[in-house]
């Protein structure tokens, strides 16, 4: 009830003005988002960097509605790519670009124009030296997602792609992109869907994540394992255990089990770490407390104390 409630809010314009409006509210915020602007995103990846960590960056933007929104979201990786060239972080950072917030959502030739705009970040992340991973939105974007995925990969076979364990149908997709080379980052999903494509029950998306983690891991792709559940990374390292420890790696968000975070990247594994920025983290942050009954309760505690 609570999760379903959260992710409805995530969608509610008047739930985002009375948030965003809350002064209470950004200090809770800033647990979980880096910063506004791109020079909080470089200082934290150097942070994250510093011990250890890897990082992907998200500057966070969906559900454009005009072209202009795209191409600005576009030039704000590219400056982003260029600063983290700049800063010497491009060999432990990577990017994350929702396709939605380039453009494909547009009423006209959305996914043309997200094609085109997300392979303008790639041939720019080509040039530093790093790579990008396309992330999944709800389930209504998943066979465009996954298309434009293709088109790109012809190019440039590194772009990741990002799979739900909490749709039905992703224990096929697995299979289709567990081939040499594919990055595939597994995650249960953040958005409200149906029960005829998603599973509602935790412990049939948990059983469906560890099916799929087994097809990723049983394959000859690049599993990412995004999750902080215990029993799921504790399951992943056995299942990766025949694997050499370059060959897949662990993903968890900005401000969430940090000190896991370390503790996995301290026994030799890779670990990267999913930091969003810009000021339109609402949504993201939403999706973030509806995931988590902890984060809820971080959230109110820090408003009780703030105030």
């Amino acid at each position: 009830m609570l999760r379903s409630s959260l992710l409805a809010a995530s969608r509610s314009k008047g739930a985002r003005r009375l948030v965003e409006s809350t002064p209470l509210t950004r200090p809770v915020v800033e647990r979980f988002v880096a910063g506004d602007d791109v020079s909080s995103a470089i200082h934290a990846t150097a942070e994250v960097l510093a011990d250890g960590r890897l990082v992907t960056l998200d500057h966070l933007g969906e559900d454009t509605v005009e072209e202009s929104q795209a191409n600005d979201t576009v030039e704000a990786y590219l400056t982003l790519l260029a600063r983290l060239e700049q800063h010497g972080l491009t060999r432990g950072a990577e990017v994350s670009v929702k396709l939605s917030a380039v453009g494909q959502s547009l009423p006209v030739d959305g996914e043309k124009i997200a094609l085109e705009n997300a392979r303008r970040i790639c041939s720019a992340a080509a040039v530093v030296g790093t790579t990008v991973t396309l992330d999944m939105e709800d389930h209504t974007t998943t066979d465009s997602t996954l298309d434009i995925l293709r088109e790109l990969r012809v190019d440039f076979p590194w772009v990741g792609a990002v799979l739900q364990a909490y749709l039905r149908r992703t224990e096929q997709d697995c299979r289709d992109l567990a081939y040499s080379g594919s990055r595939v980052r597994l995650c249960k999903g953040a958005y409200q869907e149906p029960a005829s494509v998603a599973y509602q029950d935790k412990h049939d998306v948990d059983l469906s994540y560890v099916r799929c983690l087994k097809i990723l891991m049983e394959g000859q792709g690049y599993p990412m394992v995004a999750s902080h559940d215990p029993r799921l990374i504790a399951i992943a390292a056995d299942l990766a255990s025949a694997r050499s420890k370059d060959s897949y790696e662990f993903q968890m968000l900005y401000g969430i089990r940090p000190e896991e975070q370390r503790r996995i990247a301290g026994e030799g594994n890779r670990m990267r770490v999913y930091v969003p920025y810009g000021d339109e983290w609402y949504g993201y942050f939403m999706r973030r407390l509806a995931e988590r009954p902890a984060n809820v309760a971080f959230f109110v505690r820090s408003l009780l104390t703030t105030s």
